[in-house]
């Protein structure tokens, strides 16, 4: 905080950041919050030959938030890896990463940094099917890839190192950039894989489909059985939580530490505006002792003998208000005689 009283350019700033992350982190903490609350609430629904007549029933023909738990079935065709042999899905992506060294002129060190150069995603029509075999029940999966927790098992992955020659590092050093290579990943939802679906479950002609929900509810696919999606989405709701709370905390801190500041300049105003008050006041009366009308003292007489001229800058207080013959006769300990603040040292004042 500065001699005005206005709070320093850290400390605003200070206060900005952590209060617009306090609530963006609040404004993502709630979302997952709902998020579970709804996951919790969701209607669980087995695949069994109940099934159209559970939907047949329900108004609509709809469960809005439904979770199916079953394995991976293919309607059709079938995707097979370029890669792995004997190794077949419904969803594909083939990710290309460029991996390469950076230099961080902050800290003088190489870091290490990657960027997708290149992704695609394949992926053909395929149900869940219940666990029990005999059960010919399925549900069509609707936009899978509009999914959260879509986590694929990664069947692929190989690195292919640059090949560097003498000037090319010399480049690579001067321009802060060191390539390593590219880093390639083959991932696959096979078949046969156990899946947990949250969506809008729907009977349409026949055929039940489990498709992303209305009503801004999240539509997930995941590996995971639910109450390990839920456990996951609960974390999450923590990690929030904690991320709220912290930033928080700093942007209270913040701001009782600045209106604190405030509270101390005013209060430290006000007193020397009673002093100075005090002072002039004392002035005037041993000025009416002495018989001396006020306008006869010179501006820059000393306060105390009202004869001589000013002639040293007391600190840390910063006034100018006695010569010098009045500060040494001044009492040990010396104080200011407007403010009374200790009288640290003495710089001499020229007058031209």
């Amino acid at each position: 905080m500065d001699s005005t009283g206005k709070p320093s350019t850290a400390q605003v700033l200070l206060l900005t950041t952590s209060t617009a992350l306090t609530a963006v982190f609040y404004s993502v903490y709630r979302r997952r919050t709902t998020t579970v609350a709804r996951l919790r609430g969701a209607k669980r629904v087995s695949i069994d030959q109940d099934l159209k007549n559970i939907l047949t029933a329900a108004p609509g023909k709809c469960v809005p938030y439904a979770v199916i738990e079953g394995v991976v079935r293919s309607v059709k065709e079938t995707l097979n890896s370029q890669f792995v042999d004997n190794c077949k899905g419904v969803i594909e992506r083939l990710t290309l990463k460029e991996k390469k060294m950076v230099w961080n002129r902050t800290t003088h060190l190489w870091n290490e940094s990657e960027k997708v150069i290149h992704q695609r995603t394949n992926t053909v029509p395929f149900d869940l099917a219940s666990h029990d075999m005999a059960m010919a029940a399925t549900i069509r999966v609707i936009r899978p890839l509009d999914s959260s927790e879509l986590d694929l098992e990664t069947t692929y992955e190989n690195f292919h190192p640059t090949v560097q020659s003498l000037t090319n590092v010399i480049g690579h050093f001067i321009s802060g950039e060191r390539p390593k290579g590219i880093h390639e990943t083959g991932e696959m939802l096979r078949l046969g894989e156990s899946v947990t679906g949250v969506g809008e479950l729907v009977l349409d002609n026949n055929l039940v489909k489990l498709q992303p929900p209305k009503q801004g509810l999240r539509y997930f696919l995941s590996r995971l059985d639910y109450d390990s999606l839920v456990e996951k989405q609960q974390s999450s709701v923590r990690v929030w939580r904690v991320l709220t709370a912290l930033f928080g905390v700093v942007a209270s801190t913040t701001l009782l530490f600045i209106l604190w500041k405030q509270w101390v300049y005013h209060r430290q105003r006000r007193k020397e505006k009673n002093v100075l008050e005090e002072f002039k006041e004392h002035q005037r009366k041993r000025m009416r002792e002495l018989n001396v009308e006020e306008t006869s003292v010179s501006p820059s007489a000393c306060t105390v003998c009202l004869t001589r001229e000013r002639s040293c800058v007391f600190l840390e207080c910063g006034h100018v208000c006695a010569c010098d013959q009045c500060y040494q006769a001044l009492s040990e300990p010396k104080k200011c005689p407007i403010c009374r603040a200790p009288i640290e040292r003495v710089v001499p004042l020229y007058n031209s």
